[in-house]
């Protein structure tokens, strides 16, 4: 009877589409793979010699895969509420698929690394420029230094009404609370944008 009842749930419920996104090796296939309620999809391929002097690995020298695609996932926030994930390709080569990728979102996590916060740069004019609500995550690595997030937004030059929150990647919990403050940011957007076409 109880799963009856959480099918009925699940088939009522508002779907809705959020983009992770950001640098090469800052950590969206983790965000993804450790909130996500069910076995995430993965399109990574080991790194080869062929992408050398083609994929920037500066800081990220251990990192072995990458996302040829996308990664996807979902996480039910409640009875009335499902998150879709879909983490962007980070390298340059494969930014053709984010106007794909984009359609239909609802809003983006851009995922930071402070040692090379440069490889955030365009997911986050890429989402100013098609007006797409986000929110940056610092992913704190172990071993770096950790930055207020005030410093952060100075650096990014990030409007101050976008949130900037630091986070673990590796962590359900901290991803969860990145997902509710994008949603909370995603309403207060619409709400602004319905207030200003009522004017």
């Amino acid at each position: 009877m109880g799963s009856a009842n959480s099918e009925q749930a699940s088939l009522n419920a508002v779907a809705a589409k959020i983009l992770i996104a950001g640098g090469f090796g800052v950590g969206k296939t983790t965000l993804v793979g450790s909130v996500s309620e069910i076995v995430p999809l993965r399109t990574e391929e080991t790194l080869t010699e062929a992408s050398a002097g083609v994929d920037d690995l500066t800081g990220v020298e251990r990192k072995t895969t990458t996302t040829v695609a996308f990664d996807f996932g979902r996480i039910t926030i409640s009875s009335d509420l499902i998150l879709y994930l879909f983490g962007t390709p980070g390298q340059e080569r494969f930014w053709f698929m984010w106007n794909e990728l984009a359609n239909g979102a609802l809003g983006a996590i851009v995922l930071a690394d402070t040692r090379r916060l440069d490889t955030c740069f365009a997911a986050i004019d890429y989402f100013e420029g098609r007006g797409l609500p986000f929110i940056i995550g610092v992913n704190c690595f172990n071993g770096t230094q950790i930055y207020d997030p005030e410093e952060v937004r100075r650096a990014l030059d990030i409007d101050e009404n976008v949130p900037i929150m630091l986070c673990d990647a590796r962590q359900r919990e901290s991803n969860k609370q990145l997902l509710t403050t994008l949603m909370e940011h995603v309403m207060a957007v619409t709400r602004a944008k319905q207030q200003h076409a009522m004017r």
